[in-house]
């Protein structure tokens, strides 16, 4: 009778001992799954460098896992897990927000280099148009020197036009004034032949 109860006594104390060690077992998969969870985010290249105190506290919380009791460890587990997500969760929030401002300050710079260049376009087009005002001006200088020009010379040729008649009257007054002398000078030649006609001869022997 007290063989059989030291075998049960036996037994029972390998099943414990059993479900101690299944136990343990199942502790240190659940610490070694967390620490590998975090292994691979402080290694990821992208989020490793981020939420560095929130890691730090996930593996405090591993830590405290690991050495915490039966009745201890379920909510032991629950704070790991909840760091190991929260310290993932936090890199990737980080990240996206670093990528967010890049992003802003990629439009910012986008929004500089085409305000700069409007204003490049717009300084071209105000040096465009003073340049074709210039050449307005200097065409309607041109045109107003070719207009004084004309004027210039309409007013010479009035004054050479004007010179011609005076020197076309004056010399229809010549002409006219000569042909009159020469008139004089016909009626006075054929006076005196008709002078000389009428005198009789004189006789030599009177």
């Amino acid at each position: 009778m007290k063989s059989r109860y030291l075998s049960i006594v036996a037994v029972s104390v390998l099943a414990l001992l059993a479900s101690t060690a299944a136990q343990a077992r199942k502790n240190d998969l659940d610490v070694d799954r967390l620490n590998n969870s975090l292994n691979q985010l402080s290694s990821d290249p992208t989020l490793g460098t981020y939420a560095q105190a929130d890691q730090a506290l996930a593996r405090d919380a591993v830590n405290q896992l690991s050495q915490a009791g039966s009745s201890e460890r379920p909510h032991a587990l629950y704070i790991a897990e909840r760091r190991v997500n929260q310290a993932r969760a936090e890199a990737q929030l980080q990240v996206a927000q670093r990528q967010l401002n890049q992003l802003d300050q990629e439009n910012a710079q986008l929004q500089l280099d085409r305000s700069r260049i409007d204003a490049t376009t717009a300084q071209q087009q105000l040096d465009i148009q003073r340049m074709q005002y210039q050449l307005a001006q200097q065409e309607t200088a041109r045109l107003q020197a070719q207009g004084q020009e004309a004027a210039d010379q309409a007013v010479q040729a009035r004054a050479e036009a004007d010179q011609a008649r005076r020197l076309a009257a004056a010399q229809s007054k010549v002409a006219q004034a000569a042909k009159r002398q020469a008139e004089l000078a016909a009626k006075a030649a054929k006076a005196l032949r008709s002078q000389m006609q009428d005198t009789p001869p004189s006789s030599g022997g009177n």
